[in-house]
């Protein structure tokens, strides 16, 4: 064995050393007597603004790039559904077979449905909180039972033929199987059941006299997916749906003289409607002018309009890769019709809605076809548009709108419910959990053809401020909730999943992005998640990747906190005559200028400087965006200047320099546009502005 030899202190090599040291240190604490010990810093927790958001770690169902990952999977539900209504009893009676395939991985035990009607069973959840209503302006739109007492009734269930021990919590149903159902297999469930339509539907179905609008009203499959497995959430008014896409065999028995509108293609034209009525519906489908397959003189009048008064008809009605099936009736509706791009698109109304009669078909044609060309073709053969007493309320193909007192309140509610056949009926997000991923996607979305259809009116001008004034009203501290809030615990839900997430989405586009990095990162986000169920993080990463930006400051800002914006001008230095001289601008520490520079003087804005021109900004609450800026010059000429957001990256005061040449500075204003949600705007001037 190998033995070392060691250095001790005794060694002569190591004394040499040693001493060495020693006269090293002695002459430093010569030269720097002064000098104390570096102070220990505790640790603090990471505060940025830019600090990376928390996401789910990506995996093989969802890619870090924000598209569906290569083992992504989703269930799927199918329904061959009867059903009959009794006007006299105002009662529906359903039977409905439903094939339900597994493509998780999972082997599942048990299955959920979603059994809505029983929001308006005695004892519900809705019942028992009333959940305040949801206030579009001037028009609520109710989301509480006002005391219809009603609910739905399970006559029968089977799941592949046999009966099995089932269990009921407020709006959900849970059926235990025979046997698991594995990966790649499939069961069929027979169901029947039947309920009292009420007269209105918490905001989103219900009967006026002899119309019926119909959703909700079948039981459906929850959706089990990879983020949250069995979706169990209750219907308790304000969060909505979240649900499997399937293919739909729908027929519905109604009295002979009524008409119905439903999800879907009809599938017996030859037994429901008249020879006159299928000739007016292939003129329409051939292009032109829009075609009142009904006309203002039949409606109404069974004996011009129906094949046969005795008795009931039965309407046949399919539909592939839908996500619900609702439908209307009623004997004294009026039908105009009109085709764009191969799509028929449809409008039902009552004769005295007389706006509708004026322009409701020019308005749903203009809709499909703006959305259409900005963001994804329309996928379905139909969209049909039905007046009535509902506020407005969407499902696929088809949407309940009201008769409206006003042009532009008629076109934004019945475009806005024509917007939702894209989010979340093409694109299906959660809108149990995430409603800004539907109601603000698409309110953002309308702004667009809402402009078009009103150009150069004061209607369009309207539009303009209405996302900013909403803020204004809106953004209380203490009583703003965050955009990311449950639906059902938010108090203001206009403003937090409509409003707010519009006017975010606009900023991003217009201000952040530019619309052309955003335009094809939302159309890809767009086409990568229609039939298909995305998660926020599945969008966060999409437009991050497709634009090349990092976001998280943006989403943290918007979505998970109530962070307020306050840019402001914090002082403007001029260029002075006594060198080496140091002014502290209006706020923060003063800042030395540099040797050989000439020193600066703080302007107050009452008179013009001119020269090498120092402006300091500032950043005042916790919101971070890009800042604009416009400089006025006393030439009558003026400069915007665009400045990135990551002017703020180490801090929340930004100085630039600005070489007015042989011009002075009179005045600069931060966003000249007004286009933030700036909250003291007071302090966004220096001199007059123009």
């Amino acid at each position: 064995m190998r033995r070392t030899a060691t250095l001790t202190a005794a060694h002569p090599l190591c004394r040499g050393a040693i001493a060495t040291v020693r006269s090293v240190c002695a002459a430093l604490a010569l030269a720097a007597p002064a000098l104390a010990p570096a102070p220990v810093r505790a640790q603090v927790e990471d505060t940025s603004r830019f600090r990376p958001l928390t996401l789910p770690t990506p995996n093989q169902y969802r890619s870090a790039g924000g598209q569906p990952g290569p083992a992504y999977w989703q269930n799927r539900a199918s329904y061959a559904i009867e059903a009959t209504l009794d006007t006299a009893r105002n009662e529906i009676r359903g039977t409905a077979r439903i094939l339900y395939e597994n493509h998780s991985p999972d082997a599942l035990d048990f299955l959920w449905l979603q059994v809505e009607q029983n929001l308006f069973a005695p004892g519900s959840i809705n019942a028992l909180t009333s959940p305040p209503p949801l206030i579009f302006g001037e028009i609520s739109f109710a989301m509480a039972n006002t005391g219809f007492q009603g609910g739905l009734t399970i006559d029968r269930i089977l799941v592949a033929g046999r009966e099995v021990p089932h269990y009921l919590w407020d709006t959900m149903l849970r059926l235990d199987l025979p046997s698991p159902l594995r990966t790649g297999e499939s069961v069929t469930i027979d169901v029947a059941w039947h309920f009292t339509v009420p007269v209105n539907g918490a905001g989103r179905m219900g009967r006026d006299g002899p119309l019926y609008e119909i959703g909700q009203w079948y039981p459906r499959l929850a959706v089990y997916d990879d983020v949250h497995g069995w979706n169990t959430m209750p219907y308790i008014g304000a969060g909505e749906f979240y649900l499997e896409y399937g293919d739909y065999d729908v027929r519905l028995t109604v009295p002979a003289g009524f008409v119905v509108a439903c999800t879907g293609t009809l599938e017996n034209p030859d037994v429901v409607l008249t020879a006159t009525q299928r000739e007016r519906l292939a003129r329409a489908r051939s292009g032109g002018a829009p075609v009142a397959v009904i006309a203002a003189g039949e409606a109404g009048d069974a004996a011009r309009t129906r094949p046969t008064t005795a008795g009931a008809l039965t309407w046949h009605f399919r539909a592939d890769d839908v996500r619900d099936v609702a439908w209307a009736t009623a004997p004294n509706l009026r039908w105009d019709a009109v085709a764009w791009n191969g799509i028929l698109i449809q409008a039902l109304y009552r004769s005295s809605a007389t706006l509708w009669a004026a322009e409701a078909i020019r308005m749903a044609e203009h809709a499909i076809r703006f959305f259409s060309e900005q963001w994804a073709p329309y996928p379905y053969p139909q969209a049909t548009t039905v007046e009535g007493p509902i506020s407005g309320m969407e499902y696929p193909m088809i949407t309940f709108v009201p008769a409206d007192t006003s042009r532009g309140s008629l076109y934004w509610v019945l475009m806005h419910e024509f917007g939702h056949e894209w989010y979340p009926m093409l694109v299906g997000s959660d809108e149990r959990r995430h409603p800004w991923m539907d109601e603000g996607f698409n309110t953002f979305v309308d702004l667009y053809p809402f402009a078009d259809y009103f150009r150069g009116t004061r209607t369009q001008d309207s539009l303009a401020t209405s996302l900013l004034t909403g803020y204004a009203l809106n953004a209380t501290p203490g009583q703003e909730q965050p955009v990311s809030s449950h639906p059902s615990e938010v108090r203001s839900l206009f403003y937090t999943a409509y409003q707010k997430p519009a006017l975010m989405m606009k900023l991003l586009r217009e201000e952040v992005l530019g619309p052309e990095a955003f335009d094809r990162a939302f159309r890809e986000y767009t086409r990568r998640w229609s039939f298909r169920h995305p998660q926020p993080a599945d969008f966060f990463r999409t437009m991050e990747n497709l634009s090349g930006r990092n976001l998280d400051w943006f989403w943290r800002g918007w979505i998970y906190t109530t962070a307020r914006l306050d840019q402001a001008v914090d002082s403007v230095l001029a260029a002075a005559p006594a060198p080496g001289r140091t002014d502290a601008p209006a706020r923060g520490r003063p800042e030395a200028t540099p040797a050989g520079a000439p020193s600066l003087r703080r302007a107050d804005g009452s008179q013009p400087v001119g020269g090498q021109v120092r402006i300091v900004l500032a950043n005042r609450r916790e919101m971070v965006m890009p800042a604009e800026l416009k400089l006025y010059f006393d030439d009558g000429s003026s400069e915007t200047r665009r400045l990135p957001v990551e002017i703020w990256l180490v801090g929340s005061r930004h100085a630039l320099t600005v070489d007015t040449g042989p011009r002075r500075l009179v005045a600069l204003e931060l966003d000249p546009r007004h286009v933030y949600p700036d909250v003291d705007q007071r302090n966004n001037r220096w001199g007059r502005v123009p």
